[in-house]
């Protein structure tokens, strides 16, 4: 019988390293892909609410602040889903998307980075606002599965982006305050160009007509999505063909620059300059086909779908009329409980005059001033009884809206502390039922959104 040799004891731990290595790397593969889908996350500002005269807080006013923080955490995932989900279709669906998404808050929720300490309001509501940072793959995989369960539509389409174009010309030999003439051969090899990607392309005088339109919006005329602009500069030169004696001209580019814009907030989301080296053409038509197509390689597809798809964009509201300091703050935190509002700050307050808030909103890839009107204007006017702030201009990603104060003095910061938050004015029936259990507050709010008292009922009463 052959005796077997023990292995070194280094050659043991090598090998159990080796299989430990190898394990890891097979059986971690997964979990460090998932880790990676789950690398974009989104910053939310959100607000939650109790009522504290629900029974069961009576006796246990321990369970009332972890209600508080849970329905502060499934705000923050409520504005996350709203990234995807159009704010109708989330409140037709709203139990659905509850039980599946917005109940999942600890696989949802990657930390907690600020809160406040709870507050009771004039409204009679117990407050909690928390800083939340989201993870928004894992929010958008929840969405796409319900959606497949479900057989529902819920995440938004955002159809094919709209393009306006525009190339210049100008000479070089001549001064930089040349009016740059139109090309539109090098236009339309643009256009060709994003018109292979499925695009549609819009006249870029048309776009900068209804950009001039602030009720634009509102009548269904739409400007094109994005706005590619190009200029290039030619020089000509001639030089004589020694063996020849024949004199031939050429077109010289000395530079090109273009830049794309978002039209929907203003932004320049691309710009570029080049000064190319040897590049002439004999022939002034073929220099600016080329020019067309050294334009259209500067951007891919994938550019401006993702452009559109981003989760949110930063907008700038400029607020005449506020009275005092401390009614800015309350506003501010109005904008903080609306839905499709990610973050809010106050840069600047002037009694009676221009205030500035900034604005994180999630992105619909549309007009502002319209999702301005809906979404955060509509509500705020149904809390304060009436047409109280209009929006008054919009350029680009900066909208102007005024605030009639009222007649007497702080007649505007009482509405404000008393009435209930402008949020419940576009929450779901179901939200408002599990909420509210006092029916003066209830009356409130149905008198903020009428149809709710069709369908919400207290028990009991």
């Amino acid at each position: 019988m052959r005796t077997r040799t023990p292995e070194p004891i280094s050659h043991r731990l090598f090998l159990s390293f080796l299989l430990f290595v190898v394990g890891g790397l097979v059986f971690q593969g997964p979990l460090m892909a998932k880790t990676s889908e789950q690398a974009e996350t989104l910053i939310v500002t959100a607000e939650g609410l109790v009522d504290p005269n629900a029974d069961a807080y009576k006796k246990d006013k321990g369970l009332m602040i972890d209600d508080l923080r849970r329905d502060a955490q499934r705000q923050a995932i409520e504005k996350a889903v709203g990234v995807y989900v159009e704010s109708s279709t989330l409140v037709e669906n709203y139990l659905l998307i509850e039980d599946n998404v917005l109940s999942k808050s600890k696989g949802l929720i990657k930390q907690i980075l600020e809160q406040s300490s709870p507050r009771l309001g004039e409204d009679g509501l117990m407050h909690l606002q928390i800083k939340a940072e989201v993870f928004l793959a894992e929010v958008k995989t929840a969405l796409q599965s319900l959606s497949r369960e479900s057989r529902l539509s819920l995440i938004r389409e955002y159809g094919n982006p709209t393009i306006s174009v525009a190339v210049g010309i100008r000479d070089a030999n001549r001064g930089s305050d040349t009016v740059p003439e139109n090309s539109t051969i090098a236009e339309n090899i643009l256009k060709e160009h994003f018109i292979d990607f499925g695009y549609r392309v819009w006249s870029e005088e048309y776009t900068r007509l209804l950009q001039q339109d602030v009720g634009a919006g509102q009548t269904g005329r739409k400007i094109a999505d994005f706005s590619v602009i190009g200029e290039a500069k030619f020089k000509q030169t001639a030089i004589t063909l020694k063996a020849s004696g024949i004199r031939v001209t050429k077109h010289v580019l000395t530079s090109w620059t273009v830049k794309c814009i978002n039209n929907h907030t203003g932004e320049e989301i691309y710009f570029n300059n080049k000064v190319p080296k040897n590049k002439s053409w004999a022939d002034e038509d073929q220099a600016l086909e080329d020019i067309g197509r050294l334009i259209g390689e500067e951007f891919s597809q994938d550019f401006f779908e993702s452009q559109l798809m981003k989760p949110s964009q930063r907008y700038q509201i400029q607020l005449t009329g506020l009275p005092d300091y401390d009614t800015a703050l309350l506003l501010k935190d109005e904008f903080v409980g609306l839905r499709n509002i990610l973050n809010a700050e106050l840069l600047n307050f002037e009694m009676n005059g221009l205030s500035i808030y900034e604005v994180e909103c999630t992105s619909s890839g549309r007009n502002f001033a319209q999702v301005l009107n809906n979404t955060i204007l509509k509500p705020l006017n149904a809390k304060l009884d009436g047409p109280r702030m209009q929006l008054m201009s919009q350029h680009g990603n900066v909208v102007r809206v005024a605030i009639d104060p009222g007649s007497q003095p702080g007649l505007l910061q009482h509405s404000l502390q008393q009435g209930p938050p402008a949020s419940l004015a576009t929450a779901s029936p179901e939200r408002i039922g599990k909420l509210i259990t006092d029916r003066e507050l209830l009356d409130k709010v149905s008198r903020m959104n009428p149809e709710l008292g069709k369908t919400v009922k207290i028990d009991g009463q």
